[in-house]
């Protein structure tokens, strides 16, 4: 789970503005994060398949959410991917 401090902290890092909570690229940074942890927690735990399968909609979300960024805001796109190293076709 990603504790409240440490969400706060990837919404500073990647809003547009002050007030900036629920833009494309906040959404993204924050699943992200989640993904990581996700994953780590399926390496020890192989049969879980509920995390796995909380896993595979939090990816299509996000990848969702890139598609959209990329039609909109081709720079913020590619900014994004490169800091977040996501792997993109």
């Amino acid at each position: 789970m990603i504790t409240a401090d440490k969400k706060q902290a990837l919404i500073k890092e990647a809003a547009r503005s002050k007030e900036d909570t629920g833009s494309p690229e906040v959404q993204i940074t924050i699943l992200t994060s989640r993904i990581k942890e996700v994953t780590e927690h399926l390496r020890t735990r192989k049969k879980d398949f509920m995390a796995r399968r909380g896993l595979l909609q939090m990816v299509g979300k996000r990848r969702r959410l890139l598609k959209y960024l990329a039609q909109e805001n081709p720079e913020s796109y590619l900014k994004l991917v490169d800091k977040l190293g996501i792997r993109v076709k």
